[in-house]
Parts: structure tokens; C-alpha cells; sequence
């Protein structure tokens, strides 16, 4: 059996460490925000470059969190994709804003640069692009529209932990940018658990206070907070993880060139624009014969998933307010993606089991 990520292998690979690390959080008994946090958050902001880092207890928190920060609110319009994790646009729902949902690029799956600047209108108060998958999206238009329009950017980095456009990481361009590490994350952990990076003085200071009950000093309440703290026990995996985790984006990459290569003739492999540089979260094809492909792949016992089946306009949680809207390419793209594992510890036997089953069906 290949599974769509291998946690079990690295753990193992790096059980000595998580283990003893895990036993003297324990012994330590400093369990919220803790020695592990403050320096999992200063060796987070050091290895992408970035001014704050600020943790939290997940990437939908991140993103609620982020956008209170910068002042989103009640009524508010948050342009962003509609081809993403729902935590993008609850997060919108969450400080009282309304997702206004973009058609994606056909080729990368990001927000079309486009179509961005149409769907801005007096309402419109920030742009939320989603790294989708691990590849940047275009910033250089994003940030360009959003200066012209006064508009502020919330970077979603739930998938692209560690990829960067030129010598600017994801989640240091914009206003703000979220990140999650859930444990199939290039960066995860064993729980839940996110973040939120900025150079913003004031936006990392309202984080600080959100995330621990609307206070900055203890039993002082300023404002209406949230409990959203990452634990000691995930801290301690992260710092460990962390140390590796441009390894474990290389792995990933050359794990999805081998992949392109074997595969290019028959289905549409990821295609990378090259304004940054892709971390592969998901090796994501397209084919008209998804099904059948899935279908032979999961009788081999090989995982493979659909991210995502359905394009978030189109979920019965928003399909009655967005009744008017279409986006045809973000519809077609649902209709035919794809994912095959990938994870840094994939061997170049499993790639090839894996696309010696796809090709026999071409």
C-alpha cells in the first residue's frame, strides 16, 4: 500500500528526537505557550525571513485571526478563490465579510490576475490569494492591483510553507500571511496547529492579544479574544521539523519531476509558471479519465484524493447565495484534478508503481 503521506515513516526517521523532545515537555510542565512556542516562533519568522511569527491552534484560526487584525469586518468584501479548503472563505464568514469568489488560472489553479481588478468594487477591503497546492500566486499583480485600490493582502500559505517568489517567501508579501500545520502539511505537526506571519508591528501585537482572550497582560481583557494557542507538545514537533523542512521541499520537488516525466504524454502534469518556486503539497494532474485512473490506482491499494470536488461556490453552504455566479474554469478543473502521493520520503520505486498503473490505461 502507498498512502497519500507516509507520517508513519518520518516519524520514525526522526522518533529519537520527537520522543525526547515530547519527554521533556512533560517533565517541564509548561504547557501553554511555553519555551517551545517562543522559539518555534523565532525560528519560524528566521527561516522564512519574516519580522512576526505568531502561532496559533490552526490555519483557519490564522485566517480569522489575520483578518480581524486588519480590520475586516461586517460587510466588508474579501475578493479570494473559489477553488481552495472551505477555511478560506469561513474565515471571510467569520469576522462578518463576504467571500467574492474569482475564477482561477487553468493552468497554475491560482486566482487569475485577470479577472481580480473586475471584482473589485467600493466595498471591496482586502484580496486573499490561496498559494493553491504549494505553488505562489501571481504577487506581483496582486499586490500591484491592491496598492492601486487601497486594498490590503492576506496571504493563505496553508500549502506552501517554505515556497517562495524571488527572494520574497509566501506569507511575508502581503499584509499578513496564514499558515497550517496540520500533520499532512509540508510543515505539520501532530494535532492541529497554524500561524501567522507578518512585518506589521501593530497587525503581530493584535495577534498576540486575539489569540489569548483578548489580553496582553494576564487577567487585563482590552478587547472580545479567542483560545487559539498552539500546544508546548506540537511547538516541540515543529522545532524539529523545521529544521528539516528545505529538505523536505526539495524531496517533494524532485519527487514531482519524476512524476511530470513519466507522465507528461498522458495526462496534463502540474504546470509551474516560474515566478516562484512550486513545494509541491499536492502532486495535482488533470485527465479526463480521472475516474478510471483513480479507480485502477485504489485496486492496487495506491491512495490518490480529488482536492477539491467541488468548487466552494458550489457548496450547499453558499450555493443558494452565489445561485448567479459562474466560474467555468474552477467547474472543470473539479471535474478532472487529481492527487497521487507525495510526501519527502517517497521512493522512486513507488513512482514508478504508481505510473507504470497509470500509462497501461492509455
Amino acid at each position: 500500500m502507498i498512502p497519500m503521506v507516509d507520517l508513519k515513516t518520518q516519524y520514525h526517521n526522526l522518533k529519537a528526537e520527537i520522543d525526547t523532545a515530547l519527554l521533556d515537555v512533560l517533565e517541564n510542565t509548561h504547557f501553554i505557550l511555553g519555551p517551545n512556542v517562543q522559539q518555534f516562533e523565532q525560528e519560524a519568522a528566521d527561516n522564512l525571513g519574516v519580522k512576526h511569527a505568531l502561532s496559533c491552534a490552526s490555519g483557519t484560526d490564522a485566517l480569522h485571526l489575520a483578518l480581524l487584525a486588519a480590520g475586516i469586518g461586517e460587510g466588508d468584501e474579501v475578493i479570494t478563490s473559489t477553488f481552495t479548503f472551505i477555511a478560506t472563505a469561513e474565515a471571510i464568514r467569520y469576522v462578518g465579510a463576504i467571500p467574492v469568489f474569482v475564477d482561477i488560472d487553468p493552468k497554475t489553479f491560482n486566482l487569475d490576475p485577470d479577472l481580480i481588478e473586475q471584482a473589485i468594487n467600493k466595498n471591496t477591503k482586502a484580496i486573499l490569494p490561496v498559494h493553491i497546492f504549494g505553488q505562489p500566486a501571481d504577487m506581483d499583480t496582486i499586490m500591484a492591483l491592491a496598492a492601486k485600490h487601497k486594498l490590503k493582502v492576506i496571504e493563505d500559505c496553508a500549502q506552501s510553507y517554505g515556497a517562495k517568489i524571488k527572494d520574497q517567501v509566501t506569507g511575508g508579501i502581503g499584509l499578513a500571511g496564514c499558515h497550517s500545520f496540520f500533520p499532512s502539511k509540508n510543515l505539520g505537526c501532530y494535532g492541529d496547529g497554524g500561524m501567522v506571519t507578518t512585518n506589521d508591528d501593530h497587525i503581530a501585537e493584535q495577534i498576540r492579544i486575539f489569540r489569548n482572550h483578548g489580553s496582553s497582560k494576564r487577567y487585563h481583557h482590552d478587547v472580545i479574544g479567542y483560545n487559539s494557542r498552539l500546544d508546548e507538545i506540537q511547538a516541540a514537533i515543529l522545532r524539529i521539523k523545521l529544521r528539516n523542512i528545505d529538505q523536505y521541499n526539495q524531496n517533494r520537488y524532485a519527487a514531482a519531476q519524476k512524476y511530470s516525466e513519466a507522465l507528461k504524454d498522458v495526462v496534463a502534469p502540474p504546470f509551474e509558471d516560474k515566478k516562484g518556486n512550486h513545494v509541491y503539497h499536492q502532486y495535482t494532474l488533470l485527465s479526463p479519465k480521472r475516474d478510471a485512473i483513480m479507480e485502477k490506482l485504489q485496486a492496487a491499494e495506491i491512495a490518490c484524493a480529488v482536492y477539491y470536488p467541488i468548487p466552494l461556490h458550489k457548496q450547499n453552504v453558499f450555493v443558494d447565495e452565489y445561485k448567479n455566479v459562474s466560474l467555468p474554469v474552477s467547474e472543470r478543473v473539479a471535474s478532472e484534478c487529481m492527487s497521487l502521493p507525495i510526501f519527502p520520503e517517497i521512493t522512486d520505486q513507488q513512482i514508478d508503481s504508481i505510473t507504470t498503473i497509470i500509462k497501461s490505461i492509455f
